[in-house]
This record gives C-alpha cells, structure tokens and sequence, in this order.
C-alpha cells in the first residue's frame, strides 16, 4: 500500500511538471521503504511483496518494467525488535528506529492481561521498566508503538504517523498513550471503529495519524471536525474529566477467585448437611454465585467455596467435603503460580474482596452490573449471594441510586467514558473510575429524589414480574445447618421462627476445640420454576433478552425514570447525548475544583 501510494504521488506530480513545460525523472524506488520486522521470514517476505507491489504498479501505469528484473536487497527492513533492544541481553534499551518522513504500520495487539503468558515473564519485566512514566503496564501492547512514534515526531526524526490499533485504544489505560500524543503535537485522522476482515474474522480497529500539530484539517470517521479527542471522538472533552469527591468509596471490588472455586448446585447440596470434625455446618464456607454472565441470562444456581476466613490449611481441611474438593481442582494449578502468596495459601481466593464483605453485612442488598455488557443494566443482588470479579458493586441500597445509574444520563456518559468491545452490539466495559467515579449526580429536592426513587422501584418491579412471572415459578425453601453468626445468619431461623440478627440457636455448641458459636437452621428460600415446561419458557426470559426486545411496558418505564432524572438535574429530557456530556462535564469540573 505504502509503495503504491508513493508512486501515485509522484504520478501526480510528475504530470502537473509536464503541464507546466517541466521535465522530471521518477525517483521513487522500493528502497525507500524501511522496516522493522521481529521475524526473519518476515522480514525477507515484505522485501519481496514490495518488488511486486512496484513492478504491478509499473504494469498498470503503462511503464514498462525490466524485463528480467534483479531485486535489489532492501537492506533498510531491519531485523529488529521494535520496542526493545536485546543485543546485550543484561542490559535492554529502546531501540532506534530509523529517521523517516512517515510512520504507517499495524503493530500487534495483545491485551495486558495476556502480556506475560505469550511474551514471558523477564520480557515483559523488562519492557515495564524501560517504558516506565510513558506507557501504562494495563496498556495494550500496539501502545508502544504509538508512543514510539510520538516520541520520533517530537525529537524531529519524523514528520506524523498512521497506526492501527485495537478500538479500545480510545479508553481506560490506552486512553493515556493518545493523551501524550495529544500533549506534544495532535491527532489529525482517526477512524474511531472500522471492520477488518482477517481470515474470515471480523474484528473492530481504530485507526489513527498524528503529528506535531502543525496540521490543521482534522477528519474523524469521514467527516471534517474541528478536534479529535483522544478518546477518538468530536464532541465535548469528556477526557478531562475528573474524579469526584462525592463518590469515592462508594464502589466495592468484588472477591477475585483466581482459580476454580465455583460449584454446582447439584454438587454443593449434599455438602450443605454434612457433617464436619469440627463441627460446623459447611454453610460457613458455601454461599451463592453468580458472574455477569448468569447475571443478564439465566442458567442453573452455581455456588462458591469460599476460605477466606479460614487463616491455615488445617481449619479449612476441617470442612471436609467441600476442602477435599478445592484440593482437587485448585492445589495443583496453583502449584505453578508465579504469586508466591497464591501457591502458599492455595485454599483462599486471589483477592478476598473485603469491601464487599463488609457491606454486605451492613446492606439489604447491593447495587450491581456488569463489567461488560450490551446494555448498562443494573440489578439488585441479595446480600447472601458471591458477586465475581466480572460483576461490579456499590454501597448502596435505595432505589434512588438505582434510579440514577439506570437512567439515559449515566448510560450516555458511562458509554464515552467507557470502553467499546468489539462493535457496539457486542457491549462495553464499564469503568469504575472513569464511568462512575467521575459521574456528578443530581442535588435533588425531596419531592425530586422521592420521584426517581418511585420511577426506579416500578422499574423494578416490572423487571422481576416479566423474569419471574408467578405463574410459572413456586418459591423452594432450602433448609441447612448454619451458624448464627455466620454468612447466613439473616436466613438462620430460631426456635420461636424468627430470622435474622439475634435470632436463638437451635442447637448447643459442639464439644470441639472451637467456638463456632451457636448453631440454628438456615430457611433460604429461592425462585425455581413450577414444572419442566415452565422452566423451558423461563429460559428465555432474560435481561439480555427483555432489553433486545425492549417492549413498549419498558421502555415507558424507562422515560418515566428519565423525566425524574432530567427534573432532579433541571434539564430537558429531550437534550442530545452531545448536550447531556457538555452538561454533565460542565457540572463535573465545577465540582472538581
């Protein structure tokens, strides 16, 4: 491409000479072309798919090629690697690349969590240090690249640049590689989604070209703007955006397993009333799941192991079946983990997720949605249920947040400040940081607050009646052991029936070593379907699926808690995605100050 669009070029300006009484001689050659390819078959390939690019382009432009063309060498493909220099192994530096006019080139993409796993543990350490202060580690890899050419146009060794990238260079931590761009010269062209067909899969890709700043035309996805911000769009700034006082603290990083802790129901309901040598019910380590994928649609119950709260192999081995059963699908895999705190304390959890702990004995519920999804759905889980890593919390437990993450105005500015997938079907990461720590909500009056809290709560209502219409679901009560003062001691029911805090244990404390505390029986009830036909119907009834549908019950539901919203913040409920992010920026940066 890069050959051919050089000597169109020269074409066109070799025909404007000959208009114009002047004569001149073609100078364009393929050794005007230089590289840098990692792999030797490679870098010998692209010296000869340039030839044939040259000599086609000869054919078709009515010039006539040698007839038995010699090659010549294109000793400027160098082979290299890009973004570090090995050639003292001890001692890595970032490499030179060669002085050039223009920089093009479709660099790697790999995600950082994939980083180590394919490149290598000392590779990847060393890259780290070396690009340290330029690009974030959670950054893709294409960001080296960029970065790299950001710095040859800023010490003058090239005019601008044009790369590919993965489509979510436009946020989170990949944001911050075009920031830079943007701080020592701009960013001219971009194509902030485009479909590349490779070998049959379609992905999504950003495009981008950059340059000192000396340009002046700008064009995002094909149309004249008058800026590109470095989360590739033209409407307001979204990207100086600011964390908020107000809403720190208020998102909860739920347990990280970090390995298979997850079970079946079928499997988990033996275990429930087990018998153990300490004598403790399991239910002190079993508890509820879900991921977001089990959140949006609907599949069989799952469980967790959980013995976070067991400090030594031994107390946890004392839960025998479910202990026995971590053993087998976690010790070994752990066994290889470069964490030596994950091969050492192989029985517990990456991250125990303390936060969500705590609120989840203080709260009636948590505030949820998923990292990723189609639609930015929000949905209430019980307190007794395990949120995964996928799933993201907040300390709260009124319908009035609900209402005001639910609404148009958090999902436009969640989506800027988010991360598109892959295309916009496919979803978007959902941030914490930039999406909602960011987000100035309302000052709302009581009236205005008790309105979007009444909008959220039919919301709700309506939701749960369409996923589980009581026509076709029965409430099932699972009866177990469980400790007082355990994980279920909201469900554990005392000798009078009632639940909860300060209910009276059933039964003595066990003659052991331990004090586990009383011990009562847990009534957890939970929705299942009627019969097999009813669970055939149920299967279909998801949140992915209502939204996909959007029937017309919801989607009044949802303007009814948009007006609420627009009222508390004294705007139109009619304004524009682009008016609502200039507004809610606006409001942000005051509040930033």
């Amino acid at each position: 491409v890069a050959i051919n669009l050089l000597l169109d070029l020269e074409k066109e300006v070799n025909a404007y000479a000959s208009s114009n009484g002047l004569s001149l001689l073609p100078h364009v050659r393929p050794t005007q072309l230089a590289g840098i390819e990692i792999n030797p078959y490679a870098q010998q390939l692209a010296q000869v798919v340039i030839w044939i690019g040259y000599l086609q382009w000869m054919h078709h432009n009515g010039y006539a090629p040698p007839r038995n063309p010699v090659l010549e060498p294109i000793e400027s493909i160098h082979l290299m690697d890009a973004i570090m220099d090995l050639s003292v192994p001890e001692h890595p530096l970032e490499p030179q690349w060669p002085s050039a006019e223009f920089i093009v080139g479709n660099p790697p993409f790999l995600g950082s969590k994939l980083h180590r796993g394919n490149l290598g543990e000392e590779y990847m350490d060393f890259v780290q240090r070396l690009w340290d202060g330029r690009v974030l580690a959670e950054s893709d890899l294409c960001c080296y690249w960029f970065e790299k050419a950001r710095k040859q146009i800023e010490q003058k060794n090239c005019r601008r640049a044009g790369l590919l990238a993965t489509q979510g260079i436009r946020g989170g931590s990949n944001r911050e590689t075009l920031k830079r761009i943007k701080n020592t010269g701009d960013i001219f062209f971009a194509e902030s989604d485009r479909d590349w067909i490779l070998d049959g899969a379609n992905v999504h890709v950003s495009m981008v070209g950059f340059d000192n700043g000396s340009e002046r035309q700008r064009t995002l996805d094909r149309q004249a703007v008058s800026e590109i911000h470095s989360n590739l769009s033209a409407t307001s700034d979204i990207t100086q955006a600011r964390e908020l006082l107000e809403n720190k603290d208020l998102f909860l990083r739920p347990p990280e397993k970090g390995a298979k802790f997850d079970v079946t129901d079928a499997e988990t309901q033996p275990w429930l009333c087990a018998p153990n040598p300490n004598g403790r019910p399991n239910s002190d380590v079993l508890r509820p799941w879900t991921n977001a994928e089990l959140l949006v649609s609907r599949r069989d119950a799952m469980w967790i192991v959980d013995f976070n709260t067991q400090a030594t192999e031994a107390e946890a081995a004392q839960f025998e079946s479910p202990f026995e059963y971590i053993r087998l699908k976690v010790k070994d895999f752990r066994s290889n983990n470069r964490d030596e705190r994950m091969r050492r304390l192989w029985w517990q959890y990456r991250r125990p997720g303390v936060r969500v702990r705590d609120a989840q004995q203080d709260l009636s519920r948590i505030l949820c949605t998923p990292m990723v999804s189609k639609y930015r759905l929000f949905t209430w889980l019980p307190p007794i249920i395990q949120p995964d890593k996928t799933i993201y919390c907040f300390a709260f437990e009124n319908d009035y947040f609900f209402g005001v993450l639910h609404s148009r105005l958090h999902e436009v500015w969640a989506r800027a400040q988010g991360t598109q997938v892959r295309e916009r079907e496919s979803g978007f990461r959902y941030t914490p940081t930039t999406c909602f720590e960011t987000f100035p909500f309302p000052k709302p009056t009581k009236q205005h607050e008790e309105a979007i809290a009444a909008a959220a709560k039919e919301l709700d209502r309506l939701r749960n009646n369409w996923l589980n219409p009581p026509e076709w679901t029965r409430e099932e009560i699972l009866e177990f052991p469980g400790s007082v003062d355990g994980p279920w001691k909201r469900y554990v029911v005392a000798d009078d029936g009632a639940t909860g805090r300060g209910s009276v244990p059933v039964s003595p404390k066990p003659e052991t070593g331990t004090d586990p505390g009383g011990i009562g029986t847990v009534r957890y009830p939970r929705t299942v379907p009627k019969d097999e036909e009813c669970a055939k119907a149920l299967k279909k009834r998801t949140l992915t699926s209502l939204y996909n549908e959007r029937p017309t019950w919801l989607d009044l539901a949802h303007k009814n808690l948009d007006e609420a919203v627009f009222a508390a913040y004294g705007w139109d409920a009619a304004m524009s995605d682009e008016e609502v992010l200039a507004a809610l920026l606006k409001l942000n940066l005051e509040r930033a100050r």
